[in-house]
């Protein structure tokens, strides 16, 4: 099989036995429930859910300008909030948002003068700022309430929970020293991954987190508020399921978000619970992914109004 053939077919893999598991979850929904689950939520937590999108994908951005502080390169804030919006929306909503976010930071940050090597680079280090947030606030949630891995499994010790979330801190720590102390690079082939310089690591160490929070707010808020586990709990779960939805390639993480929200949130009406989620994947998915499309189109507008221009005056002097 063809390389360019994998994550689509990992990700479509990932799609239908999500769907398969979520089929068994919503047997017993109608579509009414889930209407009326909708309109329960109030006006506040529609606004609310906006603003926390609007927070989350501020912080994306935040990821790719960190990442340019690291390679030392100088590229409007503007420039970099509607590449990294762009490259966000469409992988998000594709799947294997590592290549295809990928091909579209390329084609935006080449026209800023990098080159492809910083580009790999630049994704390399935005992914890992996201999976550096996931570990510390995931160790965190674990720290405060070790037991929240029960909600996945429930013969597991709470040690097993506490464990996990110092160990997870425990990373975190080892990365910052590393950065104190500047360790030796890692070279992978063509690639030279240097620890960042520590003002680097604290923005990481901020931006990471901050975006995930977001994140997870958006479903808070859209969940009722007579049922509603907690903002800890709720961020414990998103981080488990996003994790596992861009780990699974699958596009947008269909089914997989679903499937294990029910599954950690048994006491809270299942209708409501879809609700929260479709009411994330609108603000935090789809919205974004249409006014995505519309950024590409204007960007390969002016990119080819500037070759025609290019072509022109070079014609004009020959």
């Amino acid at each position: 099989m063809k390389k360019e053939y994998i994550w689509p077919v990992v990700g479509l893999g990932a799609v239908i036995f999500s769907v398969y598991l979520l089929y068994h979850q919503l047997k017993g929904i109608s579509y009414d429930d889930i209407v009326n689950s909708l309109q329960a939520i109030p006006l506040n937590g529609w606004l609310l859910a906006a603003l926390a999108t609007v927070g989350a994908y501020v912080a994306l951005a935040g990821y790719d300008r960190i990442a340019l502080l690291h390679l030392r390169k100088k590229i409007s804030w503007r420039f970099i909030t509607i590449a990294s919006f762009t490259a966000y929306a469409i992988g998000h909503n594709l799947g294997a948002s590592v290549f295809s976010g990928g091909v579209v930071r390329y084609r935006a940050y080449s026209s800023q003068g990098l080159s492809g090597a910083d580009v790999g680079i630049l994704v390399a280090f935005c992914s890992f700022t996201f999976a550096l947030g996931s570990i510390l606030l995931g160790g965190i949630v674990l720290v405060i309430q070790p037991s929240m891995l029960n909600r996945f499994n429930e013969d597991l010790p709470t040690w097993v929970g506490l464990g996990a979330g110092i160990g997870m801190l425990t990373l975190v720590a080892l990365y910052v020293l590393g950065s104190v102390l500047k360790f030796r690079a890692l070279k992978i082939r063509h690639f030279t991954l240097e620890y960042p310089a520590i003002p680097v690591v604290w923005r990481q160490l901020l931006i990471g987190p901050l975006e995930l929070l977001a994140a997870a707010a958006i479903i808070y808020f859209a969940l009722p508020a007579d049922s509603n586990p907690g903002y800890l709990l709720v961020l414990g779960i998103f981080l488990a399921s996003f994790s596992a939805a861009l780990i699974s390639h699958a596009p947008g993480g269909l089914g997989v978000l679903e499937v294990l929200f029910l599954l950690a949130l048994p006491d809270v009406n299942p209708a409501d619970v879809v609700a929260a989620l479709l009411v994330f994947r609108l603000f935090y998915l789809l919205i974004p992914f249409a006014v995505s499309l519309v950024f590409v189109v204007l960007f390969e507008h002016d990119q080819w109004i500037n070759r025609f221009r290019n072509r022109s005056k070079h014609t004009d002097q020959s």
